[in-house]
């Protein structure tokens, strides 16, 4: 047996006599009262567990690809074809005083702006 099995024995075994001498006097007033309260855990609806594992599994025979490879498509057209364009309201640093732009995606077909 491993150390922490015996501590946990020894444990037991303490809380089993302290139990026999509360249950031998028979009163109320040997047992100290304590109030226990209980914390509800957050309710899973198994459809929700459901549909995660489906979702896992078509991961692993590779029918979805994962967020991260999803590609953009355009809400207007469907088009997944995209220029990247300096955004000109938003610098995000300066090198040598030259200002370097956050990028936005424009759609090639009809010019939608992607975020």
């Amino acid at each position: 047996m491993s150390e922490f099995e015996e501590k946990v024995l020894e444990l037991l075994k303490k809380i089993d006599e302290k139990l026999d001498k509360i249950l031998t006097t028979g009163s109320k007033a040997a047992a100290p009262t304590a109030t226990v309260t209980i914390e509800s855990t957050p309710t899973v609806k198994p459809s929700a567990v459901a549909e995660k594992q489906e979702e896992e599994e078509k991961l692993a025979k590779g029918e979805i690809k994962p967020d991260s490879e999803v590609r953009r498509v355009c809400p207007k057209c469907g088009s997944t074809e995209f220029n990247a364009v300096p955004d000109k309201s938003k610098v995000m640093h300066y090198v040598a005083s030259t200002p370097i732009y956050a990028k936005k995606n424009v759609c090639k077909k009809c010019g939608t702006e992607v975020p």
